[in-house]
């Protein structure tokens, strides 16, 4: 597995933040990477948007099907559980 780092004090023009994804250079995310997918996974289990992770369309669409697997697969749950 692959470590992503997510580096918030990167400079870049007019404040724009680049991929976590492509600044590392990873072609694929993995299903079973528990620890970088809960990153993108707000407190009830939905994949946070574009404007709020600061992923590119790429690698959005890849981290949504890999979410979607590691919950068919039991990894994620589908739902946050309320006590």
């Amino acid at each position: 597995m692959a470590t992503v780092i997510f580096s918030t004090k990167q400079s870049h023009p007019l404040g724009k933040r680049r991929c976590a994804f492509c600044t590392n250079q990873m072609k694929y995310i993995d299903y079973k990477d528990i620890k970088t997918l809960k990153y993108f996974i707000n407190g009830f289990q939905k994949i946070k948007p574009r404007y709020y992770s600061g992923v590119c369309l790429r690698h959005q669409k890849m981290l949504s099907k890999s979410v979607k697997r590691s919950r068919e697969m039991g990894l994620l749950p589908f739902v946050n559980k309320f006590n």
